[in-house]
Formats: structure tokens, sequence, C-alpha cells
């Protein structure tokens, strides 16, 4: 019988709020979001809100002010970084969607310079360095396939750059040794295979940290004190992963803290102070930990301040490392960026010592001042609706077809109808990823609509360790597939549901699972909501990016060696079973 995954207590399942009030679909689309935070010199927070429709760079210099928008334009911006010296910022965007992300300086009276203009090339932002004069990317300018590593001054115009590194796969830079005389590197090789290496950038000398240690995850890579070690999340010889510390000149693997059943799943760490902030997810929820370093591999737990009960990331320090941003979200309530004050913290905790550690991952915080040091400091917008009228989901579990429990998220709308509710079963993408119990406007709509909404974390999905992710690899494909048969028979035997009016919906890998759950098993479905979904795994193969293609193999199997395989679970083949 296949292993059971761990159980966690279901402390969300009071009865949903009624929805008094009945609101267009508009409204529920127009909620907004802030997030991608970031703490700079002097007191500025730059963040990123879709407040216009897409996300742009924002700025703040104290708790829910009025914030300034610093950038415009159709595209989407990506990501912002605050220099660790200057007010000013890098921000990257691409051009209608290409995935050809090119990086632009933000100063501050608004003049907004392009750095890269490589329009052909992608480039992935590695980090200021100390000094905040000069920054590291990856870009695939030389070879489309692979990508090198550069170094350019903040007064370039990619004119200048430095090639640092000549690169044979897909290489990123993970942040600068503190003292400016290194990166630290890490190649991946599939989701769930990466190597970490350091660059030495006055002899140009590459050293392999992790040479044994072939199909290991190392995630998260981040320098310590005195750039000595590399702290980072890794399942080496684990099956979920734990914090560990490379040391920098050896490669020898420490282990620092372990999740229990639980992955580990991130870490931010201030390389000055020694200051340790990671985070535990707990069947999606994140619960996070705030400690200090007492030594190398030891931690010393500091209180931890409440934030909203569903997922939180992003942490960001500012330069003089007294705080630290990060965006939490919970199904109730939209993203917002909160700012943690930690010397507030540690002289609390001096005053009363005890024991820190994680917050628990429940309870709403809606006061913008939070006791134990959390702010919040954005307030995006709900569109007017009632955060008091979005419903919680519940966490359950349902047994597959060959006995393996799969967890899910289901939500019910606040009443039933006669002969139950109809529901929309919303796969993940990915599929090396998790539905978690973030928020989503379209999800309250439904619920406010009276459907209920089942997302289940099928086989293959993160979160739940290394071997439930590979339970659906390659020709084990078609399994996850009828974790969605035997989820539409789970709520099908509920009282609550009714049995004809089960829909399939999900985008990209989940919209996949949409064409393959009505081609199937057609009988079962009302209808499906396809999004940009794989239907033909060959030309998906064929026609993705080559810097992509070797990763995505590794996952569904190469064009060389499994191409009947590909063609026989592509949806595309069998469209004449499609009864709905």
């Amino acid at each position: 019988k296949p292993p059971r995954y761990p159980r966690r207590a279901n402390y969300l399942a009071s009865p949903p709020h009624p929805v008094p009030v009945s609101y267009d679909l508009e409204r529920y689309l127009a909620v907004r979001s802030a997030y991608g935070a970031s703490l700079g010199a002097p007191d500025d927070l730059a963040f990123l809100t879709d407040t216009t429709g897409e996300s742009q760079v924002w700025t703040l210099d104290s708790p829910e002010a009025w914030p300034e928008q610093r950038t415009v334009g159709e595209d989407p911006v990506s990501f912002v970084d605050a220099s660790p010296e200057r007010p000013e910022w890098v921000f990257g965007r691409d051009d209608g969607g290409n995935e050809r992300l090119q990086f632009f300086r933000l100063d501050a009276d608004g003049t907004v310079l392009p750095l890269t203009a490589r329009p052909d090339a992608k480039h992935r932002w590695g980090g200021w360095g100390p000094e905040g004069d000069r920054f590291a990317f990856a870009s695939n300018r030389r070879d489309e396939s692979v990508f090198d590593i550069y170094v350019q001054g903040r007064d370039d115009r990619g004119e200048a750059d430095e090639r640092v590194h000549e690169g044979d796969g897909w290489l990123s830079v993970a942040g600068w040794s503190p003292d400016g005389e290194r990166l630290a590197l890490v190649e991946s090789h599939s989701s769930f295979d990466q190597d970490v290496y350091v660059l030495d950038l006055g002899t140009g000398e590459r050293r392999h940290l992790t040479p044994d240690s072939d199909g290991v995850r190392y995630g998260s890579i981040e320098w310590g004190p005195a750039g000595e070690g590399l702290y980072c999340v890794t399942d080496r010889e684990a099956d979920t992963l734990y914090l560990a510390r490379l040391d920098a000149a050896t490669g020898e693997q420490a282990t620092v803290e372990r999740g229990g059943d639980w992955e580990l799943d991130g870490v931010a760490v201030d390389d000055d102070h020694g200051l340790v902030v990671y985070s535990r997810n707990v069947d999606g929820y994140t619960e996070l930990t705030l400690a200090d370093l007492a030594g190398p591999t030891t931690l010393d737990p500091l209180p931890m301040p409440a934030l909203p009960g569903g997922i939180a990331g992003g942490v960001s320090f500012d330069p003089e490392r007294e705080r630290f941003a990060c965006s939490a979200a919970a199904r109730t309530r939209n993203t917002n960026v909160y700012v943690v004050d930690v010397e507030d913290l540690r002289s609390r905790s001096e005053a009363t010592p005890g024991p820190g550690g994680p917050a628990v991952a429940a309870g709403v915080v809606d006061a913008p001042t939070v006791d134990l040091g959390a702010t919040r400091w954005t307030r995006a917008s709900t569109a007017g609706i009632p955060p008091a009228t979005f419903v919680e989901p519940t966490l359950v579990r349902y047994e597959s077809f060959d006995g393996l429990e799969v967890p899910a998220l289901f939500s019910r709308p606040a009443s039933t109808p006669t002969g139950g509710s109809p529901v929309v079963v919303d796969v993940h993408g990915g599929p090396e990823s998790q539905r978690r119990p973030g928020f989503a406007g379209l999800t309250q709509y439904f619920l406010a609509r009276g459907y209920a909404v089942f997302e289940p974390n099928v086989r293959g999905s993160t979160g739940y360790g290394r071997e439930y992710t590979h339970l659906d690899d390659v020709e084990k494909r078609p399994d996850a597939v009828r974790d969605l048969a035997a989820a539409h028979d789970w709520l099908a035997a509920r009282e609550d549901v009714d049995a004809d009016r089960i829909v399939l919906k999900g985008g990209s890998y989940g919209g996949f699972m949409v064409l393959a759950g009505m081609t199937e098993f057609p009988d079962l479905w009302a209808a499906g909501v396809d999004v940009v979904g794989i239907a033909n795994f060959v030309t998906f193969l064929e026609n993705t990016g080559s810097w992509r293609r070797d990763l995505r193999e590794a996952e569904y199997g190469s064009l060389e060696d499994d191409r009947d395989l590909l063609e026989s679970i592509s949806p595309i083949n069998h469209v004449d079973a499609i009864s709905a």
C-alpha cells in the first residue's frame, strides 16, 4: 500500500461566512495585490502592485501612506531591487510577455535608464554588489540554450558589461559574497537536481561545492556572515527539504534545521548580523521562523510576529539590517507587504527571556500595527468587497485508485442548494508546483455564486517530499489523471455536491490535466475549462525555448527516447473521446 503522507490538524473548518450582497465578476477580478517588496536607502519601501491593471513599481516612506507610482506601461514589471547605497532601484520587464527580461535603473527623480538593451536575450537578475556600484546577472546572449554570468556597473548601458564566466547549462546567480569578491552560482539540471558553485571574480575559478550530489535539490542559496558559508534548503539524503550550511571553501555540508514531516522551502540570511528567516510548508500553509545565528549551524530563535494565516515569503532586509519586509496573504486576505522590526523583537526577547519559534499559521491580522514589531505597509484594494465575505477552505484528503492519499483544499459556498452545489475542480500548473491557500478573486467569485471549489494537489505536486513529486514522472503521467477521477468520485459521494455538475478547470500544465481528464474519463465531467494547456507534448517540446527544453524533458520524457509515450498521452490525439 502506498505511504500515507503527513496530516495536519484542520483549524480552518469553521462554517463559511454568509454573503449578504452579490458583486459582479469585474469587482472580484479587480481585487489587487502588493508584493515583491525591497527595502532601500534611506527609508523607502519599493514594491509591485497591479493597481493600474499591470504590476508596476510603487514606493512608500511610511506605513499605509499614499504610495507613489514609479513606473508606467502596458507590460508588467517582474521584480524591483533597491540599491544598498543609493535611493535607486533596478527593475525588470519583458516585451509583450516574450520572457526575454530586460533590466532598467530607476532613479529617485523618476529617470529610467535601460541597462541591458539586448531584446533577443533573456536576463536573470543576480543582485546588487555590496557597494551598490555594480550588479550581476545570467544571460543567454552568446548561445540561446545556455546561460553565462555577467557583471555590470550601475552606470553602464550594456556596452561595458563583463562576461565573468562562460556557462554550459542553466546557470543563475544566487548572490554576492559580503566582500564582493565571489558569486554563488546554481546550475539546474531539472526541478529536482541542482549544483552549487562559488565563482572567484578575481581569478575566474569556479569551485564546485556539490560534486557528489547527483539528483539532489539545492535552493534558496544565501551567503552567511563573513562569507565563510552558504545557507540553503536541500533534500540531500532525505525525502523533504531541510535547512543546511555548505562550507564556501570545501563544500562540506552540515544540517542546521529539519522540518519534521514537512519541507523547509525557503531561507533568507542577513550576512552582516547573522539573522535568519526560514519558512516551513505545512500542507501548503507557511510557518515563518525568525532566529539569530548563534554559531555556524546553531539557531537562537526570536519571537515571530503574527501574519495572515495563509502563505508568506519574499523576505528583503533593509541596508541597515534592522528590519525586513515580506509579502503575506490568506484565502480571505489579499496580498500585502508587512515590515518586521527586528531590533524591536530582539529587545523584547532580551527583556522577556523564553523560547522563540514559528508563529502559528492561523489567524488573520487586519490592524495596521501588530504586536511584536510587524507593521502592514500596503493596503491593496479589495475593490470594495468586504473581506468578511471571503471563504476559507477546508483541508481534506481523498483516496485515489491505488490507495494513495491526495491532499486538497475544499471550499464550499455559504449555502447549498437543494440537490447539492456544482463544483469547479481547479488543477494547478507546474506540474512541480502546489496549490496553496493564497488569495484568488476568481475563486471567491465562484463561491459567492454558489459553486464549491475543489483544489487537489495530485501526485507530482511539490510540498510533500521527493517521493510524492516523482509519482507522475514520464510513464507514470496518467496516474495523476486518475487522481482527478478519484476526486470526482469523492465529491460525487457527498450529499452537498451535485454529482452531475462537476467541472474541470486549469491552466498551463493544469490545462493539460483538464484535457486529459476530458479525454480519459469523458463521462465524469459536465464541462472543462482549459487555459493555455499542453495539448501535444511532442510539439510543446519541439517548440519551447531551447534554454528550457532539457529541464522539461527531465519531467515529461524526451523526444529522443519517449516520443511514442508522449504521443500516446497527448490529449489532442484523443479528442474524439470528449463527450461534454
